[in-house]
């Protein structure tokens, strides 16, 4: 039978929910988003976003966690059982991310194993991503891999897998981010970049700004995936709910500025300032990075530690996203914690194999001109994690109230930002998220 575990303190918590935050989304996808949409201001409407939009849903989902005791999807058939579908909604939205997300991290430890063999200028080879991620063995025994290692720390439970592996793995991956970051900035040029980064330039801010770093903050601090839920369920009643979501905030958002500080200033510098290197979108960190790397003095040791370091930060959010499966699959079917992440890695697996292949053999398969790997992305992040964000919120505002979540907050300590709370739940993050899902279906319209 399913045994549940608990945090063993506040620091486990806030570590392992901090490196469930901390990943791709940070690491490969901000520092993309910040350089398209003007650096500086976009980095001041993510942060004025994170404190509150951000705080709201994150707070709500570990309050419904920790009052009910258990994962996502028996979470909201306590509450009320009408509602257990936005239970099952949430379980769908990490199943449909894994696959995609475990052949990314998938090419992330590739990308390290050819910079550990010195092969920097192999890297930095036009045609070297596109001619790598078209094969059709090799990507998917690195996707293996990964996934492989994230199940096991999942196997080992709470205490002793989840939150060990995420104590030695988060301060990791702070001491490499600031020793590289402070690398980059050393160079010529590199305070140039640093300007571009923070200076707000209010002339490049627009609608799509604050909507991009809104789908930002969801991404980035893993929300509406069901994992917030799942690791509040986990988490003692003695511990500070609004403080721990605070601290978390502030390590998720350190990571994303400190990593957008070491890729920006250096693609700045070694690009001239180029706006096509600093708008390269996804291909950042896989094309126009290893360019950089290659120009770089001491290029293949700094660009093998920073892979690494994006492959630890994957590997954290992915053991979280398949915690929320083997959670439910425990909690809603009594399965044991080995045989229900056997089954996780199985099923992811299974998707990954074909969204892999949709670079190679399968690349003529397209839905509304996107590749597969880019249609798992759309539909989870544009379109389902809104709904369940949007779902969430009517549910704890207006179905159950929001009573719900204040009562579990206040039963350790006093909840601060009580009055915001409410206004946020109830009527301005809704209306925010529906802004989001409007956004991603006319980007595709």
């Amino acid at each position: 039978m399913h045994e549940r575990g608990l945090f063993s303190s506040r620091m486990g918590f806030i570590l392992a929910a901090a490196g469930a935050a901390v990943g791709l989304g940070n690491i490969w996808r901000f520092p993309y988003l910040a350089a398209e949409y003007g650096g500086g201001i976009f980095l001041l409407v993510y942060l004025i976003l994170v404190v509150t939009l951000g705080f709201t849903i994150m707070i709500t989902e570990i309050a419904v966690g920790r009052s009910t005791g258990t994962s996502v999807v028996t979470a909201f058939a306590k509450l009320n059982r009408k509602y257990t579908f936005i239970g099952y909604l949430s379980l769908l939205v990490p199943l449909i991310i894994l696959p995609y997300y475990s052949l990314i991290g998938g090419w992330v430890m590739k990308y390290a194993a050819v910079y550990f063999m010195g092969q920097t200028d192999t890297a930095a080879a036009d045609g070297f991503f596109s001619g790598f991620t078209s094969l059709t063995v090799e990507p998917i025994l690195w996707t293996l891999l990964f996934v492989a290692l994230a199940c096991i720390v999942v196997v080992f439970g709470v205490e002793k897998g989840i939150e060990r592996a995420n104590k030695i793995l988060m301060p990791t991956l702070i001491v490499m981010l600031i020793g590289l970051t402070a690398y980059c900035l050393s160079l010529p040029g590199g305070l140039d970049g640093l300007w571009y980064y923070i200076y707000p330039d209010f002339s490049k801010f627009s609608a799509e700004t604050v909507l991009a770093a809104m789908g930002q903050v969801f991404y980035s601090l893993t929300l509406g995936f069901g994992v917030m839920i799942t690791y509040g369920s986990y988490l003692a009643k003695k511990t500070d709910m609004e403080k721990s979501v605070r601290t978390i905030e502030i390590f998720d958002t350190g990571v994303a500025f400190l990593a957008g500080l070491l890729i920006i200033p250096a693609v700045f510098v070694f690009s001239g300032g180029s706006p096509e290197a600093l708008g390269a979108g996804p291909s950042l960190m896989f094309q126009a990075l290893p360019k950089v790397f290659a120009m770089m003095p001491f290029g293949s040791a700094v660009a093998a530690i920073f892979f690494v370091l994006v492959a630890v930060a994957a590997l954290t959010s992915c053991i979280c996203m398949l915690e929320v499966p083997v959670a439910v699959l425990g909690d809603r079917f009594g399965v044991s914690r080995k045989t229900a992440s056997l089954l996780v890695f199985l099923f992811t697996m299974a998707l990954a194999v074909p969204i892999s292949l949709g670079f190679g053999m399968l690349d003529w398969i397209s839905v509304a001109g996107m590749s597969l790997l880019d249609m798992f992305d759309f539909f989870s992040n544009n379109i389902l994690l809104p709904i369940v964000a949007i779902l969430t919120c009517i549910f704890i505002g207006w179905i159950v109230k929001p009573k719900v979540v204040i009562d579990e907050v206040k039963s350790s300590s006093p909840f601060k930002a009580e009055r915001m709370y409410v206004v946020m739940v109830k009527f301005i993050a809704p209306i925010c998220i529906a802004a989001i899902l409007i956004y991603g279906l006319l980007s595709v319209l």
